[in-house]
Formats: structure tokens, sequence, C-alpha cells
């Protein structure tokens, strides 16, 4: 059940340092510090990732997103005039048609036509989206529209940070495998071979799930009450088998641990049962524009273990929902004086 608290967005809202903000990842991956926070307690630990496990029993289930990164930012010029301009690819809507943000976009007018790679690329565009978007047609006669886009593509970090990537790979987690996100789900940048090592040493499985995170997850809610906020829709995938061993693992009351806000999105959008049934998850596809916020009432997640969130931003009211805004400040409050790095590149924070 949902409760119309009318909480308005600045409630969300944090002091952040800018130079808190990580520019660029840990080498290695698994060396980042772990803020522990107790979902009921409000109690407050400091770690490191590696020690991620100690804080999970057997018989405990990771879910985790098997999302990848696609080289979404496209730069070009306008074949008229030469001007400079950029894309962001949104999603597929036909074999050669996206739908895409242009900058600048004011003067990106149906009919246009956009050039990339020395125009081996072009798009036409077609109309304007409702969000102001674009709808764009690629064609080339140099080859596979889908392979241009792939090869003169630049991987789209987020605004926030300003420092060259040298290794795109450093922003996809070691076990992407399904290629649609315009952003990577960053809970999971932490993990490398030797943690899920040591997972399965301690009797403690994982399983994948898909959502393709679209760019609507960098934007800041900006409505004054967040019942207001329309949630932006992204894709998910979950297999029976994923399901099966999911549903499992509550009925021996073992705990399901979503890694990342995408993951809990998915879990939850795919919840079912009855106040007298023990809820579970179906297998499924499809778009979920869920928007969890606090009052929602969890029904599969137990624990969450995720990264720090922009102020006022629709990931950190799904944190607030799961532990408490009160917790979830004070924690994000802790972080700030005990040098945590935030963001993407940043930190990771457990709450169990």
């Amino acid at each position: 059940m949902r409760i119309n608290s009318r909480l308005e967005t600045k409630e969300f809202s944090y002091d952040l340092p800018a130079e808190l903000i990580a520019q660029e990842p840990l080498t290695p991956r698994d060396s980042s510090r772990l803020l522990v926070l107790g979902r009921h307690s409000g109690e407050i630990g400091d770690s490191t990732f590696l020690r991620f496990t100690d804080y999970l029993q057997a018989g405990d289930l990771l879910v985790l997103n098997n999302t990848r990164v696609y080289p979404a930012r496209l730069p070009g010029r306008r074949k008229k005039s030469g001007g400079k301009v950029e894309l962001l690819l949104l999603r597929r809507m036909e074999e050669a048609v996206w739908e895409v943000l242009c900058s600048p976009g004011r003067r990106a007018l149906p009919g246009e036509i956009l050039e990339f790679g020395d125009g081996l690329l072009e798009a036409e565009v077609l109309e304007k989206t409702a969000a102001g978007g674009r709808t764009v047609l690629f064609n080339s006669t140099a080859g596979s529209p889908e392979i241009l886009l792939s090869r003169l593509g630049q991987t789209p970090l987020p605004p926030y940070i300003k420092k060259k990537l040298d290794d795109a790979e450093r922003y996809q987690t070691v076990y992407a495998a399904r290629e649609g996100s315009a952003a990577a789900p960053t809970a999971g940048l932490h993990f490398t071979p030797s943690v899920f090592e040591r997972l399965q040493a301690r009797g403690i499985k994982w399983v994948f799930l898909t959502l393709h995170i679209g760019v609507g997850t960098f934007r800041p809610v900006k409505e004054k009450y967040i019942e207001q906020h329309i949630m932006h829709s992204e894709h998910y995938e979950l297999s029976s088998a994923a399901a099966e061993k999911i549903n499992r693992t509550r009925e021996k009351g073992k705990r399901i641990v979503a890694v990342g806000t995408t993951c809990c999105r998915v879990l939850e959008t795919l919840s079912f049962g009855d106040e007298g049934d023990r809820l579970r998850v179906r297998e499924g596809s499809g778009e979920t524009n869920l928007f969890i916020y606090p009052g929602y009432d969890f029904k599969i997640v137990d624990a969450l273990l995720t990264n720090f969130h922009l102020p006022c931003s629709t990931l950190l009211m799904l944190v607030c929902a799961f532990a408490g805004k009160e917790n979830t400040l004070k924690a994000y409050r802790k972080a700030v004086e005990k040098r945590y790095r935030f963001y993407s590149f940043g930190d990771a924070m457990l709450i169990i």
C-alpha cells in the first residue's frame, strides 16, 4: 500500500562537496569502501567491499543486472551548415529508427540531415517527441547502420563525470552481457571474479536479470511533490530459471539481495501473491515505470546493495523507501563526513 504523504522533493536533498564526486574508477574494482546501514535499526558501520560477503549468509541469493552499456553518444555535424551536433541514443524503435536526444536540439527540425564519421553514416530527423527528444532514421551506403553506430559511438558517461575514461570497459560490470543500456548498473561495478569466488565459498548464490537503463536515471525530480513525477519506462527481462531460484530462496526463508536499484525495481514489478500467500516473482519481460518512494511496501527484496545517489533523484527516493528517509539521509551525512566517494564511480552502501 502506498501512503499519500505529499512528500516534497526538497526533502530528499543533501549537501555534497564537489570533490567527493568520483571522477574515475578505483583499481582494483573491489577496493572501494562500503557503508553498512541497518535497515530497521539505523545503525551505521564502515567496511570495505571485499568484506561485503561477511554480511551475508549461506543460502542468500544475489540478483544482479547483466545489462551492457552500448556506445550511445554519437558526435557529428549538420550536413547543411556544418555545425556540431551530438546525439544520445535512447532506444531503438524500428530497424534503423531510434529515439534520441539531440544537442543542441532547438534547430533539429524534421527533414534535417545529420552526418557522422565524415559522412559514413547519416540520420534524418523524423519528428520531435513529447519528451523533447527526436526520432531519427539512420542510413548509410558504406555498410550496416547498426555496425557503424557501434563503431562511431562513444560511451555515454554521466554528466557529472568530467574526466575522460581511458578504458570504456571500466564503465561496464565484469558480467555485462546484454547490450542495451545508456548507463551502467553502478552497484555492480565493484564486483570482480575474486568476489564471486568468495561468495561461492560461503554458499551464497546469484542470478541475473536484465534492465536496460535509460538516461532518465540521471534526471532529478523537478515537481514540488514527488507523487507528481512521471517515471521513465525501461525494458526488463527475468527468465523462468531465475524466477524459480528467487522463489525457492524465499521458500527456504533466506534473503533476496538486490544488487542495485534496477534489480530492485524489476523484482518488485514482477511480484505477485495474496496477503495470505507467500509473495513470489513471475518470469517476464516488458517495460516498467515503477516509481518507488517512501510509503512503498516492499514484497521481494530483503537487502539492497547500492551506490550513493544524486540529491532529489528517484534512485535516492527508492533507497529512502527501503531504509527510511531519516536513516538514509543520516547515513549520507555520515558518508560525507567520512569522505566517501559518491555517484557512479564512487563507494558502495549495503542496507541489510
